[in-house]
């Protein structure tokens, strides 16, 4: 069985206002998604596929790929805005990326077997990465067992700005029920947690996209895409999610996703005043764990 880990590298930040995981973090001037690699490796990983876009290709191999490919096996996936089903093209007032379900689908000719997702900008820790790697081991005969690593909200939130998060509903054997984006999770002024009018406890589960999946997960992917496009024909902001995706296979019974806790800290750069913190807490990181 080949494991694969599935980055997706190739949105812009739409309120970062660059590309998020071109910016070096590290004490030694890694990127965020160089520790997801590493771990990933050591997790029992074989495969690293880069969803980027074609424009980065060039600086991407160069500046990431090129330190990692002596190490494991590497593949590149485009995530473009025409690569669509047949009878479906690209709206004029079309601009922004079709969204994470999209990109994950980008990489269905290159990935061949399980495999974890995670965001290039989000430093997830070591265990994540542990136990979606043995969620995938020990559900290898089932196509449509899938798991997450959750984080609590209140540690994944920004001091800088709203969040937008996929809010889990979990029951008590820990398998997800349900899942909704959120898009402007902030801590308010009394101390609550809320997205508009909605509060939201600080221990909530909130999906950062680290998943596990198998093979069957493209599949779903390939035949939930066109009823998104025909949503989306009037909504040019609209985006196909793996959040989006999930929810329904739940609600029909097609699949069943296992929530898993973790002790690991998460951080990432959601807007451009996160990195100081990022650099800070990595430094502390490379002290303290020999990073």
């Amino acid at each position: 069985m080949v494991k694969s880990l599935v980055v997706l590298a190739a949105g812009m930040g739409s309120r970062f206002g660059g590309l998020k995981q071109m910016e070096p973090v590290g004490p030694n001037g890694e990127f965020i998604l160089d520790y997801s690699v590493q771990d990933a490796i050591s997790a029992g990983t074989d495969k690293i596929v880069f969803v980027i876009r074609k424009d980065l290709e060039k600086d991407f191999r160069e500046i990431v790929g090129r330190k990692w490919e002596n190490r494991i096996d590497i593949d590149y996936a485009m995530q473009e805005m025409d690569d669509l089903p047949e009878g479906f093209s690209i709206p004029e007032d079309r601009r922004k990326p079709w969204g994470t379900a999209h990109a994950v689908f980008a990489a269905r000719n290159v990935v061949n077997g399980p495999f974890m997702v995670v965001n290039a900008d989000d430093f997830y820790g070591a265990e994540a990465f542990r136990l979606n790697s043995q969620f995938l081991s020990d559900t290898s005969n089932d196509a449509n067992s899938y798991g997450m690593v959750a984080y609590r909200l209140d540690k994944t939130l920004s001091k800088y700005g709203t969040v937008s998060r996929g809010v889990c509903a979990v029951d008590d054997d820990g398998m997800l029920i349900d899942i909704e984006e959120r898009l402007t999770l902030k801590r308010c002024d009394d101390g609550i947690i809320r997205d508009g009018d909605t509060a939201f406890a600080d221990e909530t589960f909130v999906s950062m996209n680290m998943y596990a999946f198998k093979r069957s997960f493209m599949d779903h992917l390939a035949a939930g895409l066109p009823a998104f496009l025909k949503s989306a024909e009037k909504e040019p902001e609209k985006e196909y999610q793996i959040t989006t995706e999930l929810r329904h296979l739940l609600h029909d019974g097609l699949v069943t996703m296992k929530v898993m806790q973790t002790a690991s800290s998460w951080f990432g750069i959601t807007s451009p005043e996160d990195k100081d913190e990022v650099v800070a807490r990595l430094k502390t990181l490379k002290q303290t764990d020999n990073r």
